[in-house]
């Protein structure tokens, strides 16, 4: 779709990719600009079935099955309220998109050997949208498993991707950095390390940069 306005946010987990998610939506909606965030998996009543499939812990699909259930929630989620609100016109800010699913599933979960026909079934799965900017978050795998324990000592309940193994993570780690290395004109690498506040303010020079039409 040309002129649309379609942001990701990307990054291992506990990166503070969600943080920076509702600051920037914040901040765009006081800069007067219809706003309209998400997330993968879940954000569809189809799709939060999926997720709890997915995350709760209650199952375990083998890897190849993880994929398609990704997948199926993504191509779900483009036509039900990615596409819409992009054709009206809006903003949309996404919580994780096909990067996660190519460090996740094609990385970490060792696809590898498929990786043409993952390509292709993104493609398909992403029914013709295509993020127009890409913030990927990074933070080193020992800080993000430190703030994920914060979390959990806090009370929030981790996935069951949270608890994989610190390899895991560094796979998917690894992953985010050579996507970004191989499209570095719509992936947008910000570090994670600082206060959420300075971070917010590489989010809103990044796409003000992109964006003119926003004041900062």
């Amino acid at each position: 779709m040309s002129g649309t306005r379609f942001i990701t946010f990307e990054g291992v987990d506990g990166c503070g990719k969600s943080t920076q998610l509702k600051l920037a939506q914040a901040w765009l909606e006081k800069c007067g600009m219809p706003v309209v965030s998400t997330r993968e998996p879940g954000d569809t009543p189809l799709g939060g079935e999926i997720r709890s499939l997915l995350l709760d812990g209650k199952f375990m699909p083998s890897a190849e099955c993880e994929l398609l259930m990704f997948l199926a929630d993504r191509a779900q989620h483009v036509r039900e309220v990615i596409a819409p609100a992009l054709q009206r016109g809006e903003w949309v800010l996404c919580d994780r998109f096909s990067d996660s699913t190519m460090a996740y599933q094609l990385a970490a979960r060792r696809l590898a050997g498929a990786s043409g026909t993952l390509r292709e079934l993104l493609t398909f799965a992403e029914c013709g949208v295509q993020p127009d900017m890409t913030l990927w978050f990074d933070l080193s795998v020992d800080q993000a498993m430190r703030r994920m324990q914060q979390r959990v000592q806090a009370g929030e309940k981790s996935t069951r991707l949270d608890d994989e193994a610190t390899s895991f993570h560094a796979h998917v780690a690894e992953a985010f950095r050579q996507q970004w290395e191989a499209d570095r004109e719509r992936i947008r690498c910000i570090d994670a390390s600082p206060i959420p506040e300075d971070i917010h303010m590489e989010v809103r020079r990044l796409i003000t940069e992109q964006w003119p039409e926003v004041k900062a």
